[in-house]
């Protein structure tokens, strides 16, 4: 199995991450990373999004239909292969990670910081403020991943989304969310891709200048993805949208595990080696 990072960077819209991400879009532009379009699944809500994923499954098949639905996920997903696998599994992320993949509901007081407690994922620090630093979720990210080396670890972070609904996309606030990202990414990056790991970058939707999501235009859906591999061609592949679905089997290549039966044809969107 081979280490594999995912980087979830919540509401981080196509275009604004085209613009601002300036380092990612550096390494695609040496030829040391691969970028795609991804045309986002319905609707473009951030928990249904989570399940979609991890999953590979669209909303009517895995029953989290809305930011509403709370409760744990019975389908095969990325941190429950990764255990069957032999695998450890950890995640800084939203809380409502945890209610999916851990239990439901998620109590404050008990489950910020899970660690070996039950559930698919391992090692976890969570939080429930929308404006949670982004500089605390990669450095809780990192803790997670030098004190328990996964094999398979999540970082989520809300800086981006949080900008967008306050302000709306195309705002100073949502722009600079999105290059602050890229700031905090940029030496993490250096030292993930020297220790080898498998690296991909992407969001669960977009946001639209009114500061919404849920909806079907492409401000809404349209969202990049980045990865980092030896397991992958190198270069620019954006000509065409893929499908969100494409990102969980993606995930199973790159750690080296088999996708689940119901999983897209990985080899038939990604350019794979």
């Amino acid at each position: 199995m081979k280490k594999t990072i995912f980087v979830l960077l919540d509401a981080c819209e196509y275009e604004a991450g085209t613009r601002n991400l300036g380092y990612l879009e550096h390494l695609v532009d040496y030829n040391m990373g691969a970028k795609y379009k991804v045309r986002g699944e319905l609707p473009s809500l951030s928990r249904p999004m989570y399940a979609t994923l991890l999953t590979g499954l669209g909303v009517c098949r895995h029953g989290i239909t809305a930011n509403g639905t709370v409760r744990v996920l019975q389908n095969e997903n990325l941190f429950s292969m990764c255990k069957a696998a032999g695998g450890v599994t950890a995640a800084a992320a939203y809380y409502w990670m945890s209610e999916l993949y851990n239990e439901a509901p998620f109590r404050r007081n008990e489950d910020r910081i899970r660690i070996h407690k039950g559930g698919m994922i391992d090692a976890g620090i969570y939080y429930w403020n929308d404006d949670y630093p982004d500089s605390h979720l990669f450095a809780d990210g990192e803790y997670l991943r030098k004190q328990y080396d996964p094999d398979f670890i999540l970082y989520h972070s809300m800086g981006i989304d949080f900008w967008g609904h306050r302000k709306g996309a195309k705002s100073p606030e949502y722009e600079s969310a999105v290059a602050d990202a890229d700031s905090i990414l940029s030496p993490l990056m250096e030292i993930w891709r020297r220790e080898g790991y498998q690296i991909v970058v992407t969001a669960d939707h977009g946001m639209n200048v009114l500061g919404n999501h849920g909806g079907t235009d492409a401000e809404q859906r349209d969202v990049p993805l980045y990865i980092f591999s030896d397991k992958v061609t190198n270069g620019r592949f954006e000509e065409e949208y893929i499908s969100q679905l494409s990102v969980a089997p993606l995930l199973c290549h790159l750690l080296g595990i088999s996708p689940a039966e119901n999983m897209t044809a990985v080899d038939q969107v990604i350019k794979i080696m």
